[in-house]
């Protein structure tokens, strides 16, 4: 048995409604992070100064040496960029969500302070703003227990959201195991909440960005003025809102730092993008936690029984009669490398199709054998299975008149003498007109062309079975 983690398929192709409050077209959510004081320096206890998002171009680590220019950039942030955003956004009545870190947070009271006075959740962004890539998990755990403990003694109030940003493999289950938070946002993977099950933990994940993020005034490719901000953050909202008026309302998140879009002429953009939202109906600007809370409200997680996580006996009992009396398609399906892209009824479809198309004619043509005849004497008899009962039951075979029963009989007896296996279609794309009529037209096919149909009809009956078992 092959699983694979990875989940590619995400609510496919039909996302929820997330029913925002007011019947809202789009969720706009800003995140502030407040890293000043927090990142890598030889005075907090780290091997080397800092090199991660600031405005030296091509910067790399001291070992061993304090970086003035690098702590005076993130100075900065705590000194200036800050209390302009802050400015900003109570000015404009838009609430934040800010992903502290805990040692920078100890170290700036009067922001902490403003902050709380102004509503904004305070999220924790991890103990310190350093990589956890390189952390033994014990270590690991150990530093989200301090960030909690730390957190909770500089606010006042335990941390409900967690972004570590410069996580790890582990670092999302290591703080869904915590238990006590009612999101986690280290994923870029969609643009609505969802749940995942980690032990017998339901956990949301609210997805975060990197690129509508200022992030990108120090990385490459990235913006230069504070008008390539504006135009990009407006492009991605109005793509959005757009979807939303559709009827696929979506959320933005948009990522912001004190000591980047807190200078004069990148803020600029920043405003002129708040200013383009507020000339909008229909937008909600929360705080993440407010998503948590309409998200768990609204969309509450539901369990199913997925295929990728059965054991083998379960798997083969669930879906040992997609392909009629041929149980072995699932034996061997089960050993494909599946994951969360299988547990729905295209991803089990392929699955099961790719054992039988790989399979050898003499195989192939057992489960063609295995099938019953239309209207035909099992039908009659009542020995049908129950899949087949109900689908022919539904295109009304089990209503013929005795002229169109003789009919299908001899027509039945006609296919198997020149083709050596029944008749099959997917009864559930006709009516009983249009099944005769098929029927006449396919029977004066050769073998070889019959065979290559009789096969795809089989997989189209599967696809149906499958669709009433799977989302």
């Amino acid at each position: 048995m092959k699983r694979y983690p990875r989940d590619m398929r995400g609510y496919g192709p039909n996302a929820p409604d997330p029913k925002w409050p007011g019947k809202a077209n789009i969720a706009v959510q800003f995140v502030l992070n407040y890293e000043e004081g927090g990142e890598n320096c030889i005075l907090h206890g780290d091997a080397a100064s800092e090199a991660f998002l600031s405005d030296i171009p091509g910067t790399a680590p001291w070992p061993g040496q304090r970086h003035w220019n690098m702590e005076s950039l993130y100075e900065y942030g705590a000194r200036a960029g800050f209390w302009r955003l802050h400015r900003l956004f109570t000015g404009a009545g838009i609430p934040l969500t800010i992903y502290g870190v805990a040692t920078a947070l100890a170290r700036s009271p009067e922001q902490v302070q403003a902050m709380k006075d102004a509503g904004w959740e305070i999220a924790s962004h991890g103990l310190k703003w350093v990589d956890h890539k390189d952390m033994a998990e014990a270590e690991e755990q150990a530093a989200i227990a301090e960030a909690v403990h730390l957190h909770t003694e500089v606010v006042g109030a335990a941390p409900r959201g967690w972004y570590t940003g410069r996580c790890s493999e582990n670092t999302v289950r290591l703080v869904a195991e915590t238990g006590g938070f009612d999101y986690i946002s280290d994923t870029y993977d969609d643009d609505l909440p969802y749940w995942i099950k980690i032990e017998e933990r339901d956990q949301l994940i609210i997805p975060y960005t990197l690129e509508a993020n200022d992030m990108r005034f120090a990385t490459s490719p990235g913006w230069i003025t504070g008008e390539q901000f504006f135009q990009y953050l407006k492009d991605a909202f109005d793509t959005l809102y757009a979807e939303g008026v559709e009827g696929q309302a979506k959320m933005m998140s948009i990522g912001l730092h004190c000591r980047l879009i807190g200078r004069p002429g990148k803020i600029a953009g920043l405003k002129r993008f708040i200013d383009y939202i507020q000339g909008f109906a229909g937008v909600w600007c929360p705080r993440r936690i407010d998503i948590a809370e309409h998200w768990a409200a609204t969309h509450p997680p539901v369990r199913i029984n997925r295929p990728s996580q059965m054991a083998r006996a379960d798997f083969v009992e669930q879906f040992g009669g997609i392909f009629e009396h041929s149980p072995w398609i699932a034996e061997r399906a089960f050993d494909l490398e599946l994951g969360p892209a299988h547990d729905c009824s295209t991803g089990m479809h392929n699955a099961l199709c790719r054992i039988f198309r790989s399979s050898d004619m003499t195989e192939r043509l057992g489960v063609l054998t295995a099938h019953p005849d239309l209207a035909g004497k099992l039908a009659a008899a009542g020995k049908l299975t129950t899949e087949s009962t109900s689908e022919q039951t539904g295109a009304g075979l089990d209503m013929l008149t005795d002229a169109e029963r003789e009919t299908f009989q001899r027509l039945n007896s006609t296919y198997v003498a020149k083709h050596a296996f029944p008749f099959i279609i997917a009864v559930r794309d006709h009516d009983k007109a249009s099944i005769r009529a098929a029927f006449e037209r396919r029977i004066g096919n050769d073998t070889e062309t019959e065979f290559a149909e009789a096969c795809r009809q089989v997989e189209r009956i599967a696809q149906f079975r499958l669709m009433d078992m799977l989302p």
